[in-house]
C-alpha cells in the first residue's frame, strides 16, 4: 500500500501550489523557512502528465540536499521534497532537495534524473504487507502473510519476525542500492496498531525497523520511519528521517517533534480531499492552516497532497 495502513481521509489545506516550487516547511506563522526557496507564489500546479514540463529558464537550480557529506544521507530538519507514488516520477523540476518514488516502478535511470536535478532519491517499499503484484511477490511463504489490510485489496500482513520475510527484504535493500537511491521510506511497520492476524505487536515493530536501519546502514542507504508514532523514542536514533501522514488531521504531530528537536526531518503529508477526490484545485486558505499551523510545526517539511500521491502538491505558504 502507499499511503497509510487504513485507507485515512483528509486534513485541510490550500494556498499557495505550485509544481516547479520548492515545498517550504510549515512553520507556527506564514513566514517562510530559510531552508528552501520558492521559484514562485503563484498558485497553481499541473497534475501528472505524459510528458515532462519544461523547466522556466529563469527557474533556480534545486538547492543543496541538506545535512552530512558523509557517504550515508543525514538530512536536515525543513528538508525540502516532493513524493511521487502513483506512477514512475516523470517531472524532476520541482526544485526539491528529495523525491521520494516508488522503487520498483522506478528505473536508476530516473534516479539518474534526481541526482542530475541537485536533490536525493528516497525509495519507497512496503516492508510491513505482502503485494501481490510486486515482482518479488511468489519469494513469500504462504506462513509469513497476516490478515488482509483493510481496503487495501492484494495485501496481506507480514510475519515481520519471519526469516524468509527478512530476507526478502534484505534482497529490496539490496536492489535499492544498486538502483542508486539514497534512502528507503518502508512502508507498513505499524501493524500493532491493525488487526494483523499475526499477533504482531509495538515490540516487534521496534525489533524490525532496527534490524532494517542496520541492513540499510550496511548498504550505505538512510533510512526512514513510516508513521508509526507511539515507537519514535526506541528507534529514533537508528533512522535519518520520519515520513508521517496526517499528524495534524489526527493531533499527533508532538509524537513526530522529536526528529526535528534533533535536526532530523519530519516529511509530512496532509490529504484535505479525501479519498474519492484527486484533482489539481487549491485547498482553501482555512484548510492550510490546520494542515500547517501546530505545536511544533516549525521545521517540519509539509506537503499537501491528492490521497493518490500523483504528482500534485500544495505548499503550506
Amino acid at each position: 500500500m502507499k499511503l497509510m495502513t487504513i485507507s485515512s481521509v483528509v486534513a485541510a489545506l490550500g494556498v499557495a501550489m505550485v509544481a516547479n516550487a520548492s515545498p517550504i516547511p510549515c512553520g507556527d506563522s506564514s513566514s517562510t523557512s530559510s531552508t528552501t526557496t520558492p521559484t514562485s507564489a503563484a498558485t497553481t500546479t499541473a497534475a501528472e502528465t505524459s510528458s515532462d514540463p519544461a523547466p522556466s529558464s529563469t527557474e533556480s537550480a534545486a538547492p543543496e540536499p541538506t545535512g552530512s557529506s558523509s557517504a550515508l544521507w543525514q538530512p536536515a530538519a525543513g528538508t525540502s521534497w516532493q513524493i511521487v507514488l502513483s506512477a514512475t516520477l516523470k517531472d524532476t523540476s520541482a526544485n526539491v532537495q528529495a523525491y521520494d518514488i516508488d522503487m520498483f516502478d522506478n528505473t536508476a535511470a530516473t534516479i539518474t534524473k534526481i541526482h542530475a536535478a541537485g536533490a536525493k532519491a528516497i525509495c519507497y517499499f512496503s516492508a510491513g504487507s505482502y503485494e501481490d503484484w510486486r515482482s518479488d511477490a511468489s519469494k513469500f511463504k504462504s506462513a509469513d502473510l497476516g490478515k488482509t489490510l483493510d481496503g487495501w485489496a492484494g495485501e496481506n500482513w507480514l510475519n515481520t519476525k519471519s526469516a524468509n520475510v527478512r530476507a526478502i527484504m534484505a534482497a529490496r535493500l539490496d536492489l535499492a542500492k544498486s538502483k542508486g537511491c539514497d534512502a528507503v521510506d518502508p512502508d507498513n511497520i505499524d501493524a500493532y496498531n491493525n488487526s494483523n492476524g499475526l499477533g504482531l505487536t509495538k515490540a516487534d515493530a521496534i525489533d524490525y525497523i532496527n534490524y532494517l536501519a542496520t541492513e540499510a546502514h550496511a548498504r550505505g542507504l538512510a533510512i526512514g520511519l513510516k508513521n508509526s508514532g507511539e515507537i519514535v523514542s526506541s528507534v529514533i536514533d537508528n533512522v535519518e528521517f520520519s515520513v508521517n501522514e496526517q499528524c495534524a488531521q489526527y493531533n499527533e504531530c508532538s509524537l513526530y517533534s522529536a526528529f526535528t528537536a534533533k535536526n532530523k526531518p519530519v516529511f509530512h503529508i496532509e490529504y484535505p480531499k479525501g479519498d474519492d477526490t484527486s484533482n489539481t484545485k487549491s485547498v482553501t486558505a482555512a484548510q492550510v492552516k490546520k494542515a500547517c499551523v501546530f505545536t511544533g510545526s516549525t521545521g517540519f517539511s509539509t506537503l499537501i497532497k491528492n490521497i493518490n500521491l500523483d504528482s500534485w502538491f500544495q505548499l503550506c505558504s
